[in-house]
């Protein structure tokens, strides 16, 4: 069974993540969908509030797991008995910004491999940053997340049910 890791913050999950993961699932057996717990960022969300949200979005894919780490990558890879992560490019500025993380983490951890799936034309453009603007200013999300995403940002962003 040949099983990868998909690490992100996922500040919200967007439908640009879910494509990763579902066709990350037709490339592994089992997909470990693993949401970092960076100090050094300040999310929206809490760790609890992105893997409910996360779950509730891959619920019907049986090959997913949703889990939280605090580590390097690497290391949690290791901890998970697995050799490969998946990553996602959307734009050239991502492929930089991966390239040097995986360089990187070959350093680290030479058994380890990175594996890259590029963005549908359609998401590659879908960042958390740019969401959380659109909800912010009362726009429309609802082609870029899921509903519970969507009413999950509302709520956090104006304190009610939205």
């Amino acid at each position: 069974m040949k099983v990868a890791v998909y690490p992100g913050s996922f500040d919200p999950i967007t439908y640009g993540h879910l494509d990763i993961i579902e066709r990350g699932t037709k490339v592994f057996d089992r997909l470990i969908v693993a949401v970092a717990k960076n100090a050094s960022k300040s999310p929206l969300f809490s760790i609890e509030e992105r893997l409910e949200m996360i779950c509730a979005v891959t619920r019907d894919m049986p090959a997913v797991e949703v889990d939280a780490f605090d580590m390097l990558s690497v290391n949690y890879v290791r901890q998970r008995k697995t050799d490969v992560i998946l990553r996602g490019i959307r734009t050239v500025t991502d492929f930089e910004y991966e390239f040097q993380m995986a360089l990187a983490n070959r350093t680290l951890a030479p058994d380890i491999e990175t594996v890259f799936i590029m963005a549908r034309q359609e998401f590659s453009f879908i960042h958390a940053g740019m969401i959380k603007e659109i909800v912010s200013c009362g726009g429309d999300v609802a082609a870029f997340v899921p509903q519970v995403v969507e009413k999950a940002l509302r709520k956090k962003l104006f304190k009610s049910e939205g």
